[in-house]
């Protein structure tokens, strides 16, 4: 099933500012989406669209199979949203403000759970103003899980925290998407993204220039892969010559180090290897989400086409 669908969505701004053009996205159920590109490049406008904080100028969108423009209030009744830059309130404890949230979408979730789960139990009946820059996030992400939505929206979700609490929030996202709920976020951080996405849609110049699975991009973009395998013994019958796909190898010691055409040859290599020897270890290489990001928008170059006042979604 199909949680986000838009067809030929555009936001324009006045006449000269095409923020988002002719966007076609599908996010499926329980669907962990990472929304990249550069500043500027329209992510902050599609997700105001998404949540009907304003308008199309042309195309369409649904969400749960809503149309976003009809059925707005049905859709927030069953999404969580992380806005970037939330800003809390100083003088109301961690869990008053889950408390809130709970009244507000009038549910009956336990403020003690949702505050566990995001690492705050112990700072619950803190006050907000003494957080730290992570823990605030933190109580964000808490208000958005209330009502243990269908669909997270996170814009830049792991702004001010801490590694710690960067694992802490990849190992919660994953343990949401296995449940069923599909996650649509958007982040600067390029490793987050490599680290949790089960599909990666770039953005530039207000248009979606690359969507795939990490894997499929990188064979977008090409250039050899690289997997190194230790191994008990490096028989000498195992030469480039002899493995299809492979265009040079290398050994030191047991570690046997193979550069492949493409990232689909890799699997066939190890197969291949591990048939002539017992393979005892794997660290497989290829192009960084870094480069690829940086092939896909020209290094961030696609010049901004989006104004910070259209909407609330903040900046890019």
């Amino acid at each position: 099933m199909t949680t986000i669908q838009t067809t030929g969505l555009t936001k324009r701004f006045g006449k000269d500012v095409t923020a988002v053009k002719n966007l076609d996205l599908q996010i499926e159920d329980g669907e962990i989406f990472g929304f990249l590109g550069p500043n500027g490049a329209g992510k902050s406008t599609t997700i105001n669209l998404l949540l009907d904080f304003i308008r199309p100028t042309d195309g369409s969108a649904e969400v749960f199979g809503l149309d976003i423009t009809e059925h707005s209030e049905q859709i927030r009744e069953r999404t969580g949203v992380l806005p970037e830059g939330y800003a809390v309130y100083d003088h109301l404890t961690g869990r008053e403000h889950v408390e809130w949230a709970i009244e507000t979408k009038g549910v009956d979730d336990d403020p003690d759970r949702v505050l566990e789960e995001v690492g705050l139990a112990e700072a619950a009946r803190r006050t907000a103003g003494g957080y730290s820059k992570g823990m605030s996030q933190r109580l964000a992400l808490a208000i958005a899980l209330v009502g243990d939505p269908d669909l997270l929206i996170l814009d830049e979700p792991s702004s001010g925290l801490d590694p710690n609490g960067i694992q802490h929030m990849r190992e919660l996202l994953r343990e949401r998407a296995a449940d069923g709920t599909t996650i649509f976020f958007s982040s600067h951080i390029l490793g987050e993204v490599e680290a949790v996405s089960d599909r990666v849609g770039i953005m530039n110049g207000g248009e979606l220039v690359a969507v795939d699975t990490l894997e499929g991009l990188r064979e977008g973009v090409g250039g050899l892969a690289t997997v190194e395998l230790e191994c008990a013994s490096i028989p000498d019958s195992l030469t480039p010559k002899s493995m299809d796909g492979v265009v040079n190898s290398t050994v030191k010691d047991r570690r046997l180090r193979i550069e492949c055409d493409s990232p689909r040859e890799k699997a066939d290599v190890i197969e291949y290897v591990n048939s002539h020897t017992d393979v005892r270890d794997v660290v497989s290489t290829g192009t960084s989400l870094e480069e690829l990001f940086n092939t896909y928008t020209d290094g961030g170059r696609g010049g901004p086409t989006e104004r910070d006042s259209a909407g609330s979604g903040g900046s890019q």
